[in-house]
């Protein structure tokens, strides 16, 4: 069942997201910035852990997810070390995929060449 909640709720992010690109006139990083502060927003008052717990990969692997990463670390790590957790939670709770991103951005940049688009 854990599955198919993610498919759903994986799918309608998705789906929200191809809709603002279709039939609104923001940018795509317009929209991936929009997605993050969301999952920041509602990561920052509680309700999108309820939507990891009911749908896991679904709800975690998009952006939404990643904003929800950063708020949690803020919040860990204001009760940790207090004012200046608010600095270095965010930074330090998603230091791994920032890493990863960066060193497969570099790999696939050394790999392959990258053509110009023709329109």
């Amino acid at each position: 069942m854990q599955f198919l909640w993610a498919f759903i709720i994986g799918g309608i992010l998705c789906a929200i997201g191809q809709v603002l690109i279709d039939y609104t006139k923001l940018t795509p990083a317009r929209i991936l910035v929009s997605y993050v502060v969301a999952g920041v927003v509602l990561g920052g008052i509680g309700w999108y852990e309820r939507l990891i717990d009911l749908a896991g990969a679904g709800a975690s692997v998009p952006l939404t997810g990643f904003g929800y990463l950063l708020s949690k670390g803020v919040r860990e790590a204001i009760d940790e070390k207090g004012f200046l957790g608010i600095f270095t939670g965010g930074l330090s709770s998603c230091a791994a995929g920032i890493t990863a991103a960066m060193v497969f951005a570099l790999l696939m940049a050394v790999l392959f060449k990258p053509k110009s688009k023709s329109l």
